[in-house]
C-alpha cells in the first residue's frame, strides 16, 4: 500500500483528492493538512511514501515548506490550479519530484502517485513534450553537446537525459533503447559527473538550462 499526506489549504480539495485515491486498490491517504505549519507537525510523525503537497496556501506554503531540510519530507508531488512553468522549475530546484495541475483524472492522479513512489520525476504533459522532441532530436545527431567541466555528453547520453526528463525508470530507459538496466545506470552516472550535479531531478534541470531537453 502506497501511503499518501496531502497538504491543501482547501478542505474540499482534500476532500476530493481523498475521495478518489480510495478508489483505487493500493494507495490511501494517510494524513492531511490545511497549511505548510501544520504539516510540519504531521510529518514528524506519519510514515509516508509520498506528500501531494499544494503550492499556495496562506502562512507556510509549499515552496517554503519544501525547503525544508530534505530529510524531513517524503518524495513530493507539488498541486497547483495553475500551469506555471516558473513555478514548476522553482519547485523541482527547491527538491520536488513531480508537479500535477488538481483538475487531472483519478487515472493520471493514481499513475503519478505510483511513478513518484517508484522514484521516478512526474513532469506536465507541455514540458513531456518537450522532452519528447529533444529526444527525437538526439537520435538523429542533431543535439549540441557541450556542458560542464567534466566533458560533453554523448548522443546516448543525451538520448537518455531526455528519456530521464520523461519520469522513465533505468529499466524502461534499457527498455526503449536495448540495453540492459545496468548500463542505462553507468550512463546516469556519467551524465550526472559531466553536468556537475548530484542526483537525476538537477540533471534534468541542468539539461533543460542548457536547451539538451
Amino acid at each position: 500500500m502506497i501511503r499518501v499526506g496531502l497538504v491543501d489549504d482547501q478542505t474540499l480539495v482534500r476532500s476530493g483528492i481523498r475521495g478518489l485515491l480510495d478508489l483505487t486498490p493500493d494507495i490511501r491517504v494517510v494524513a492531511e493538512a490545511a497549511d505548510g505549519e501544520a504539516a510540519r507537525a504531521m510529518l514528524a510523525t506519519a510514515s509516508l511514501d509520498v506528500l501531494l503537497l499544494d503550492v499556495r496556501m496562506p502562512g507556510c506554503d509549499g515552496l517554503a515548506l519544501l525547503r525544508s531540510p530534505p530529510a524531513t519530507l517524503p518524495p513530493t508531488i507539488m498541486l497547483t490550479t495553475f500551469d506555471d512553468d516558473a513555478v514548476l522549475f522553482e519547485a523541482m530546484r527547491a527538491g520536488a519530484r513531480g508537479f500535477l495541475l488538481k483538475d487531472i483524472s483519478l487515472e493520471r492522479l493514481a499513475d503519478g502517485v505510483r511513478s513518484v513512489a517508484q522514484g521516478a520525476t512526474l513532469f506536465r504533459p507541455a514540458l513531456t513534450e518537450r522532452v519528447r522532441s529533444s529526444y527525437q532530436r538526439a537520435q538523429a545527431g542533431s543535439a549540441a553537446a557541450g556542458v560542464g567541466a567534466g566533458g560533453e555528453l554523448t548522443r546516448r547520453e543525451i538520448e537518455i537525459l531526455a528519456l530521464m526528463a520523461g519520469g522513465l525508470s533505468n529499466g524502461e530507459i534499457g527498455a526503449i533503447l536495448g540495453v540492459s538496466e545496468g548500463t542505462v545506470k553507468n550512463h546516469v552516472s556519467s551524465i550526472l559527473s559531466k553536468l556537475g550535479v548530484r542526483d537525476r531531478v538537477r540533471a534534468v534541470l541542468r539539461g533543460i538550462e542548457l536547451e539538451l531537453v
